[in-house]
C-alpha cells in the first residue's frame, strides 16, 4: 500500500519529524513523518509509516528511518528539518539521532519541538524547586484518593451539584447553555501537555466537593492506610501555602497552556512560534512585575469563600518541613513573594530562555525577515542572503549573488502590490507567491522560503499517530503485524487523502491482487 500521498512531494526538499513508543504488545515502534511545501505552496504533514525497532538507540533508529525512507525512495541528503521530542537517543549532542543525521547531512537542521520543550519546563521547574515538587506529589494523591472509585467520583459529583444548586439560589453564578456543566477531577501527566493546567482548573473549581469527598473517606476509609492519607490531604489542602500554590502555578500554567496550545498546530511555522514564545516571556515578566497584589487578593478572597484561615504576611512563617536548626527567620511576605512567587516565575522564564536557542538565534532572526506582515517591515536583505548561507546544497557562491539581486526585486515587487498587504505570515506568502506565480519569476527567493517553512516546530503529527495506534491495534487486536498495523494506520490518519479515492480503484486493486472465484 502506498503510504499517504507523496505524489505532491515530487524531488522536493523535506523535513522528519519522529517520535517512539511501545504498543499494546509492548513492542518499540518508531513513527516517521514528512513535513513538506506542495506545488501549491502550502506546508503539508504526512504519515510516513510506524516501523518496528529492536531497541531505541540511536543507531537503530537511523538503521529503520534509513530503511523506510528507501522504501519510498527518499534519502536522508534530502532532509532539511528534524523535529524530535526531549528523549537523549534523539537530541543527544554527541551519538543522538540528530546528531548522527547531521554528519552526513549538514542541512538538516534540528529543532527540538517547542511543545515539548514546554512541558519539559514545566516538569523541570517541579522538580527544581522543593515546594512546588511537594506540591504537585499531594495533587497526584489527592488525584488518586478522590478518583479511585466509582462511588468516590460520585460523592464528588454529586456534592458539586448541590453546590451549583445553592450558588444557582444565591445568585452567585447564572444559568444557561453550556454552563455549571458536570466535572471531575483531572490527572496529570509528565507526557501530556498542559495537563497540569487542566488538573489545576479542577482542583479550583470542585475545591469544597473535594473536602467533602475526602471528609467521607476519612471517616468510612476501607483502611487505615485511606483514612490516613485523606486525613493528611485534609489538612493540607486546606493550609494557606497549598492554596497560593494553587493559585500561584495556575497563573503561570495559564500563559504556557496557551502557547502549548498553539503549538500544537500542524500549520504552525517557525516565525509565528516564535512570537508565541516571546508573548508567554513578557506575559511571566508582566506578572513578576506587577502581578503580585493581584494574585494576593485572588488568593485571600479564595480563602474567604473556603473557609481557609489567611496568613497575616507580617508575622513569621512557619515551616513544618524542614529542620528549625540554623534556620533563617523569614516573614510570611517574604517567603510567599521572594521565596516562592519570584522564584517559580524567575525559573520559568529561565527554562524558557534555555530551552528555546536549539535553532542558532542567527537562523531564526534570518528566518523572521521573511514575514511579510506590516508591509514586509521585517526585511532584511543582508540576514536573508545571510539565511541562504545556511544551505550550501542549495546555494552556491553563485547562486547567493544572483539572489542579491533577486531579493531586491521581489521587495520592491510585493511591497507595492496590495494583494500581498494583508497577509500574516509566511505560509501565507507561500501560497499567495504561487498563486500570483512570482515563484517562477523569484525562484531562489521562494526556495529560501521553502526552506524555512519546513523547519518544524511540533511533533503533533507523530504524537496523533500513537493516538491512532492505541485505537488501531488495541488490546482485542494486539496481535495484529507490524505490517498489517502499518497499513490500517495510514488509511485511518490520512482520511483526507483516501476519500478522494473511488470505491472503484479499490475494488480493483483488490481483485488484481490474486485470482478469485467471483469478480466484485
Amino acid at each position: 500500500m502506498v503510504v499517504g500521498d507523496l505524489g505532491d512531494l515530487g524531488d522536493s526538499l523535506f523535513a522528519i519529524m519522529i517520535d517512539e513508543s511501545r504498543d499494546i504488545s509492548v513492542k518499540e515502534q518508531m513513527v516517521v513523518a514528512l513535513r513538506y511545501v506542495n506545488k501549491k505552496g502550502q506546508v503539508i504533514e504526512r504519515f510516513l509509516g510506524m516501523v518496528h525497532v529492536s531497541d531505541t538507540s540511536a543507531s537503530s533508529l537511523k538503521l529503520a528511518l534509513e530503511s523506510l525512507l528507501a522504501k519510498h525512495k527518499l534519502s536522508l541528503s534530502r532532509i532539511r528539518g528534524q523535529g524530535y521530542d526531549g528523549a537523549s537517543n534523539m537530541r543527544g549532542e554527541y551519538n543522538g539521532l540528530k546528531s548522527l543525521i547531521l554528519k552526513e547531512n549538514c542541512s538538516a537542521f534540528y529543532i527540538h519541538c517547542f511543545a515539548h520543550q514546554l512541558q519539559l519546563a514545566l516538569v523541570a521547574l517541579a522538580k527544581k524547586h522543593s515546594e512546588i515538587a511537594s506540591f504537585f506529589n499531594q495533587v497526584a494523591t489527592l488525584s488518586n484518593v478522590v478518583g479511585a472509585s466509582a462511588k468516590r467520583r460520585d460523592i464528588l459529583r454529586e456534592s458539586q451539584i448541590e453546590k451549583v444548586d445553592e450558588a444557582l439560589k444565591e445568585g452567585e453564578i447564572s444559568s444557561g447553555r453550556g454552563l455549571n456543566q458536570e466535572a471531575t477531577i483531572k490527572r496529570a501527566g509528565d507526557t501530556r501537555w498542559s495537563s497540569h493546567f487542566g488538573t489545576l482548573l479542577s482542583i479550583v473549581s470542585l475545591f469544597s466537593s473535594m473536602i467533602d469527598v475526602l471528609d467521607v473517606i476519612e471517616e468510612d476509609g476501607t483502611s487505615l492506610t485511606i483514612k490516613g492519607d485523606a486525613m493528611l490531604l485534609l489538612k493540607y489542602m486546606q493550609s494557606f501555602e497549598f492554596v497560593f500554590i494553587l493559585h500561584l502555578m495556575k497563573k503561570v500554567l495559564s500563559i504556557t497552556h496557551e502557547l502549548s496550545q498553539a503549538l500544537q498546530r500542524s500549520d504552525q511555522d517557525i516565525v509565528n512560534a516564535m512570537k508565541l514564545v516571546k508573548v508567554s516571556k513578557q506575559k511571566l515578566q508582566t506578572i513578576r512585575d506587577k502581578g503580585w497584589d493581584s494574585l494576593l487578593n485572588e488568593v485571600s478572597l479564595f480563602c474567604d469563600h473556603h473557609e481557609v484561615v489567611m496568613l497575616n504576611m507580617d508575622d513569621t512563617y512557619q515551616t513544618y518541613k524542614k529542620s528549625k536548626r540554623n534556620l533563617e527567620k523569614v516573614s510570611n511576605l517574604h517567603y510567599f513573594q521572594v521565596q516562592l512567587f519570584y522564584q517559580v516565575i524567575d525559573r520559568q522564564l529561565q527554562e524558557l530562555n534555555n530551552r528555546f536557542t536549539e535553532v542558532s538565534t542567527e537562523l531564526l532572526l534570518c528566518v523572521s525577515c521573511l514575514s511579510p506582515r506590516d508591509s514586509f517591515s521585517a526585511f532584511d536583505k543582508e540576514k536573508l542572503l545571510r539565511l541562504a548561507q545556511f544551505y550550501p546544497s542549495e546555494f552556491s557562491p553563485i547562486q547567493i549573488l544572483a539572489l542579491d539581486s533577486q531579493l531586491e526585486n521581489y521587495f520592491i515587487d510585493v511591497w507595492s502590490e496590495d494583494a500581498f498587504s494583508e497577509l500574516e505570515g509566511i505560509s501565507d506568502l507561500s501560497l499567495k507567491l504561487v498563486e500570483t506565480r512570482k515563484h517562477i519569476v523569484y525562484p531562489l527567493v521562494y526556495l529560501l522560503l521553502e526552506l524555512s517553512l519546513i523547519l518544524p516546530v511540533a511533533t503533533t503529527t507523530a504524537e496523533r499517530a500513537f493516538s491512532a495506534m492505541k485505537i488501531i491495534k488495541n488490546e482485542l487486536r494486539n496481535r495484529m503485524g507490524d505490517s498489517w498495523s502499518n497499513d490500517c494506520l495510514v488509511t485511518y490518519i490520512e482520511k483526507d487523502v483516501f476519500i478522494e479515492v473511488e470505491n472503484e480503484k479499490i475494488i480493483q486493486s483488490f481483485q488484481k491482487m490474486a485470482s478469485r472465484r467471483e469478480h466484485l
